[in-house]
């Protein structure tokens, strides 16, 4: 179930080398993201593939991260059912209300909140965060306030991060300053 092709991004990584390349699909009973990541971190060079499994409410069903990861391959799959997440078949506990994954190593999944934002407003969304090294599985509550137009302020509170994000007309980030901008290729 391939889907329809509703948008393509192309992103190249600031603060190191890399890339990343997804696709939005449309499906019979929600959406698709699926991805190439490829970059450089502290563990070496990278090359994950993912698909996130997305309702028609933009809130996330399931995540699969596969490739090669600090020299090992590696199998991830993050489930989210009755609003239990379980990770690699093991239910993980503090995730209890998280609606979204988020992959650390990508600006493609802040699309899932961003497409549930309002045109003016906010919205507050708990993501189940996956982040590298390790990998390590944990909630990341988020706001993403629509300031004006293509820009989005967007906080995390567990790192106390803050940026302005510029978003496109699909919900994909056009720059996440510091850490990715997209191509124009795309």
């Amino acid at each position: 179930m391939t889907g329809t092709t509703v948008a393509t991004a192309h992103w190249r990584a600031l603060d190191r080398e890399g890339e990343d390349k997804c696709r939005l699909a449309r499906l019979d009973n929600g959406w698709m993201l699926v991805g190439h990541a490829r970059f450089r971190d502290g563990t070496g060079w990278a090359a994950l593939d993912y698909v996130v499994r997305i309702g028609e409410d933009w809130c996330t069903r399931s995540a699969d991260i596969s490739g090669a990861y600090a020299g090992e391959t590696v199998a991830w799959k993050l489930l989210r059912k009755d609003g239990v997440w379980s990770f690699n078949g093991e239910v993980q506990a503090g995730l209890e209300g998280a609606e979204d994954v988020d992959l650390s190593f990508t600006p493609a999944t802040n699309l899932m909140p961003l497409r549930r934002l309002p045109e003016v407003g906010r919205i507050d969304v708990t993501a189940a965060w996956l982040r590298l090294p390790g990998p390590n599985l944990g909630p990341l509550t988020q706001s993403y306030t629509r300031e004006r137009g293509h820009l989005v302020r967007y906080t995390a509170q567990e790192t106390d991060f803050e940026t302005q994000l510029q978003v496109d007309q699909h919900g994909f980030v056009t720059l996440y300053p510091g850490l990715w901008e997209r191509e124009e290729d795309a």
